[in-house]
């Protein structure tokens, strides 16, 4: 995609957010990378859903303003949130802070959305993690969504909003479509009774599906086992100690080999 295509792109889902009340006011940012060391960003206190191509700023990775720049603008306040993504997630090639009404007040209802019961939800999205609460614009957000955005393409800040990350802006986007309508069954499900999680035996057979699709993580077997009482798969994990132990006994074998 050329920069002119994707300033087009960027403008075009930011009506979208806006449209469907992921935004409001001049909140909520979207990035892309466009070239190697290179992103288009929102700038700030613009709203999304009125955005001109020209408009956008191009950054590099450390933050810094790419001339020619827009008179009067200046990155998006979030910016941190979106340099951090690309640091931890070279697969990353877009990046969404929005601020979708019911994801958010689920976190303020102290709701999580780890359980597993939407099943578009666990094959695309997995386990939805929500950060302590952070300062929104500050390194302390920026930490909270370090270690998450290593192995989660949707994110809830909580009190705050959401992170969607993914190889496009569009699979971000439609990332953060699937996670706020997913909080709006949980939501609904808990004011008719509660939201009954699928049973493990489901929740496999839909992680079969995740990992032939490619949404698959290196963490799926540990937090799957833990929210969705999910087993681990034969022969692919180990505690912490049982690891130490079988690496051991593997050098002490390779030791013996080759004093014989």
């Amino acid at each position: 995609m050329t920069e002119t295509e994707l300033r087009a792109e960027i403008v075009r889902i930011g009506r979208l957010m806006h449209q469907f009340e992921f935004v409001d006011g001049a909140s909520g940012n979207l990035s892309a990378r466009v070239a190697p060391g290179r992103i288009l960003a929102t700038p700030s206190g613009l709203a999304k859903g009125f955005l001109q191509p020209d408009q956008l700023l191009v950054l590099d990775l450390d933050g810094n303003v790419v001339p020619p720049t827009p008179p009067g603008l200046q990155p998006t306040s979030e910016l941190l949130m979106h340099l951090e993504a690309y640091r931890q997630r070279p697969d990353v090639n877009g990046v969404i802070h929005a601020h979708p009404i019911t994801s958010v007040a689920l976190s303020v209802a102290g709701v999580a959305l780890t359980d597993c019961t939407i099943p578009e939800a666990v094959v695309i999205l997995g386990p939805i993690p929500t950060t302590p609460y952070a300062t929104p614009s500050s390194v302390e957000n920026q930490h909270a969504i370090s270690q998450l955005v290593k192995t989660h393409d949707a994110i809830i800040l909580a009190y705050h909003g959401t992170l969607t990350v993914g190889p496009t802006l569009w699979d971000a986007y439609l990332k953060l479509e699937t996670l706020e309508h997913t909080a709006k069954i949980v939501a609904l499900a808990r004011m008719l009774g509660g939201a009954v999680p699928l049973p493990p035996e489901q929740v496999s057979k839909l992680l079969d599906m995740r990992r032939q699709w490619g949404f698959a993580r290196a963490t799926d077997a540990d937090e799957f086992c833990r929210y969705c009482d999910t087993p681990h798969p034969p022969g692919r994990h180990l505690s912490e100690e049982a690891l130490v132990q079988a690496i051991a006994a593997e050098v002490k074998s390779a030791i013996g080999n080759l004093k014989s």
